[in-house]
């Protein structure tokens, strides 16, 4: 699969993404990858679910210099720009049945912290079920966000992992949670080099996922866990949860001991947060 070429542009001095560069960098695993880079779009995950429905290959990329219509967790909006952000979706196939990637957002966690450690980023750790935290001064906060969406068909299933990226960090004003950018992480690297550098580890921790599932990546994720170990709550449409946050099972579920026994927490929909923090406050 040829990575696509399109013409080179700048904004404020930098040079957007370009799949022929970009596919140096990926060296021997650039075969894997059908890069394709749009100035503009609703959302890379929408792009590329249209170009999935009519028949794109695995390893389809959409990067988008702008996205107008982003989806993050629970409904929110991921707007982007290409000084502030990088933004893409990569198009993966599994065989088999859904119930077989229970925990996949969890591998792409370890995927993307591997990745920015090798770039020489310090303080990335990771939040159940699908954020990329930065630590610094004992609190955290979002680098980056992780969608999963899936669809069925004959062939198995087909997964659209959408990854927002923040390369500096958003106006406070403009979020309800803190945020960091990638420079905060001691990262000087281009967006070609990130880019690169994020999927060369997934294809790496994809390919093992789709042979032994969410379990052989359970100790990696748990290493690089923000709260292994620490008092949480979970907070959500009922009474909120109060715990030690044991980390997670082999399918990905969050293990939560009460004191009256181990609670699996299996929604994503839910809002982790330290014991004692307000919502909206503190912590990504």
């Amino acid at each position: 699969m040829a990575a696509r070429s399109i013409r080179r542009s700048k904004i404020r001095g930098m040079t957007l993404i370009d799949p022929v560069l970009l596919k140096s960098r990926l060296g021997q695993l650039a075969g894997r990858f059908d890069v394709d880079a749009v100035h503009e779009c609703d959302s890379t995950s929408s792009e590329l679910m249209r170009r999935a429905d009519r028949g794109a290959p695995a390893g389809s990329v959409v990067v988008a210099d702008r996205q107008h219509a982003g989806r993050g967790r629970r409904g929110r909006s991921w707007l982007s720009s290409p000084e502030a952000s990088l933004t893409f979706s990569v198009l993966w196939r599994f065989p088999g049945g859904a119930t077989r990637l229970s925990g996949l957002s969890l591998a792409v966690g370890v995927a993307l912290a591997r990745a920015l450690e090798s770039l020489g980023a310090t303080g990335v750790r990771l939040k159940w079920p699908n954020d990329v935290l930065l630590e610094a001064d004992g609190d955290f906060a979002k680098l980056a966000g992780i969608l999963i969406e899936l669809s069925s068909d004959r062939r198995g299933v087909q997964t659209v992992i959408g990854i927002g990226l923040n390369l500096r960090a958003p106006a406070a004003a403009d979020l309800p949670q803190p945020a960091a950018g990638l420079s905060l992480a001691g990262v000087k690297a281009d967006r070609h080099e990130i880019l690169a550098a994020i999927l060369l580890e997934l294809a790496g921790v994809l390919d093992g996922f789709g042979e032994q599932g969410f379990a052989g990546l359970k100790a990696a994720w748990q290493g690089y866990h923000a709260w292994q170990g620490m008092p949480v709550q979970i907070l959500g449409d009922a009474e909120a949860l109060h715990g030690l946050c044991l980390g997670v099972d082999d399918d990905g579920s969050l293990l939560l001991d009460t004191g009256k026994g181990v609670e699996r927490i299996i929604s994503g929909d839910v809002s982790l947060r330290r014991a004692g923090e307000l919502p909206g406050a503190g912590t990504a």
